[in-house]
């Protein structure tokens, strides 16, 4: 059984509903990735599996319990979280906001312990921050943020792992660098990875399965060489392409037409 798991599940705003009866599973120890245009309701799908926006009907399950069900601090030990803009105290340095990622492992009158300064370190390491350890994390540029958001859920020591956009302001190769971190993540400690990225090219390459959505609904899910089509992106994305195999990883590769192209084609 997979731990973490969509029954049916319902999410909206008020009155304007943006996920409708979607069921999906998300496979252990992998990297799944859910994609699709802009207000298909992938942002939404990850913060009702995150357990912050409360279903209008369904439910996520976490080991088969609705996970709105479970205390906040069970949750957190488990399921680690960077939303798609989050917000840093004013003035807040960047080795205090990475140490947040501990709360969930801490009681309210536990004392810093060595695993927690560990974790912090690790964090810090892995996604080449700790020379901005002492920096306020509202000088640093938009790159080093992301980052720096990254670390601290990397503290938390999740076993599962949702992201939302995090490769969102960061260079091309810094965004190669995060992925391949979470690729490795997966592989050495097991972390279930799922995440909301807009490159579909990022996303076939890094994702063992893959999720498309389209008006808050599930259109195609899957293996990447199973979902990513020519059809499949002229549905969701509305972009006529051609898709081949990525010469670097084997994986489905989007090449877009393009209207100027299209026409010489036709012509």
């Amino acid at each position: 059984m997979n731990r973490l798991v969509t029954d049916r599940l319902s999410l909206g705003y008020g009155a304007h509903l943006v996920v409708d009866d979607v069921s999906i599973a998300i496979p252990d120890g992998a990297t799944t990735v859910i994609v699709g245009a802009n207000g298909s309701g992938k942002s939404t799908l990850l913060r009702g599996m995150a357990r912050l926006l409360k279903p209008s009907d369904g439910a996520c399950l976490l080991d088969g319990e609705a996970i709105h069900r479970r205390p906040t601090k069970e949750v957190a030990k488990v399921l680690g979280l960077m939303p798609q803009q989050p917000l840093a105290p004013e003035g807040i340095t960047v080795v205090d906001l990475v140490s947040r990622g501990r709360q969930p492992h801490r009681s309210a009158l536990a004392r810093w312990s060595r695993a927690d300064e560990d974790a912090v370190t690790e964090a810090l390491a892995l996604t080449g921050t700790l020379d901005l350890a002492d920096h306020a994390v509202d000088e640093l540029s938009g790159g080093q943020r992301q980052r720096v958001w990254v670390a601290m859920a990397l503290a938390q020591c999740p076993q599962i792992l949702l992201l939302d956009e995090p490769t969102t302001y960061l260079d091309v190769a810094h965004q190669i660098e995060l992925l391949d971190l979470l690729r490795g993540l997966r592989e050495t400690r097991g972390t279930t990875v799922a995440m909301v990225l807009h490159d579909l090219n990022l996303a076939g390459r890094y994702a063992d399965h893959l999720v498309a959505l389209r008006e808050g609904k599930v259109v195609a899910a899957g293996a990447p060489q199973d979902v990513v089509t020519e059809e499949l992106v002229r549905d969701v994305f509305g972009l006529e392409c051609r898709v081949v195999p990525d010469p670097v990883a084997g994986s489905p590769l989007v090449v877009p037409v393009g209207r100027f192209h299209q026409m010489r084609v036709e012509a």
